[in-house]
């Protein structure tokens, strides 16, 4: 019987667990030998140091972990003295340098979510989402020192529905990985694969999401503001600012009628809801959240709390741009 091939595991974000559990429980074929994360960072009100998710999976199932700031000539010589042979990244943070692909005998691939070449980089999920689109996916391709830009070896597509946010549609693609790597994975280790070449001029960069995308800019439309919503349900939100008041924003929707009005402006003679209006026709919000309180429908939220002004909010200086 043929020993298990031993994989290396470059990553960091909980997305890619269901796959990794999904191999460790193939031991006659793989074997996760290595893990190779981001440092512990400080999360939470105490600013502790927390592991990631990856990371303390490893630790938990005994598998030997390295995180260092920078992957270098030390990390190669780690993998070479577990006698790795195959090398798999999902959401790991570096471009890697040319000695940790070749680290690994039978080659190192990449799980990019999303159907590239569109969205490389490093919010796919989220950005296809804002973008309103309505397939995507995980590709697996092989890695080469430039972002996401290697050869694809085989892809699994997901649709996104209407109710979809960032977080569901990260479970859905936590999913994809396991059909994916379930058929792509005897491939790779017989080498018997197809490289198809990404076409470079299709190719479309999402950057990393930071908390000032959670600002509405009502200057957007009002089908933008709603995809944008749902992409950013789990971080960085969605929120408006009522003089120097930051509310949280939960749920929103288009709404239909023709109110005519300009952006940032409210309706006033909504009850149930906050209606405002955008670059193009209004969105209905419904739950609504103040610094230190609990998201409440805006009927009860506007008991308690009186906006400042019915006209405008105030609106960031421009729209900031997701792709290039």
């Amino acid at each position: 019987m043929n020993k298990p091939v031993k994989i290396a595991f470059f990553g960091s974000d909980e997305i890619a667990l269901p796959c990794l559990q999904a191999m460790s429980n193939s031991l006659d074929i793989v074997e996760i030998s290595a893990v190779l994360t981001q440092p512990d960072r400080r999360s939470g009100r105490g600013r502790t140091l927390q592991s990631n998710p990856i990371k303390q999976w490893a630790i938990k199932s005994s598998i030997p972990v390295r995180d260092p700031h920078k992957p270098g000539i030390e990390e190669v010589t780690w993998l070479n003295g577990l006698g790795v042979d195959l090398i798999l990244v999902m959401a790991y943070g570096h471009i890697l340098k040319q000695a940790l692909l070749d680290a690994a005998p039978l080659g190192c691939f990449n799980l990019h979510a999303s159907l590239l070449p569109k969205y490389r980089g490093a919010s796919p999920i989220e950005t296809s989402i804002a973008m309103g689109e309505d397939t995507t996916g995980v590709t697996l391709m092989q890695v080469i020192p430039q972002m996401d830009a290697g050869p694809i070896i085989d892809s699994e597509s997901i649709y996104i529905t209407s109710e979809d946010t960032g977080i569901s549609a990260r479970e859905k693609i936590a999913k994809a990985c396991i059909s994916l790597m379930n058929r792509s994975l005897p491939t790779l280790i017989s080498r018997n694969f197809q490289k198809v070449e990404q076409v470079e001029k299709d190719a479309t960069y999402c950057r990393k999401l930071t908390k000032g995308d959670g600002r509405i800019d009502f200057s957007l439309t009002a089908d933008e503001l709603v995809c944008r919503s749902r992409a950013f349900t789990g971080w960085p939100g969605s929120y408006f600012l009522d003089g120097e008041t930051i509310l949280r924003v939960g749920r929103m929707e288009k709404d239909l009628r023709d109110f005519n009005l300009k952006p940032g402006q409210r309706y006033t003679e909504a009850v149930d809801s906050l209606i405002i209006g955008t670059g193009s026709g209004a969105i209905s919000i419904s739950e609504l959240q103040k610094p230190g309180g609990k998201m409440l429908a805006v009927s009860d939220f506007l008991r308690g709390y009186s906006l400042l002004s019915n006209i405008l909010f105030s609106l960031p200086s421009e729209s900031r741009k997701l792709v290039s």
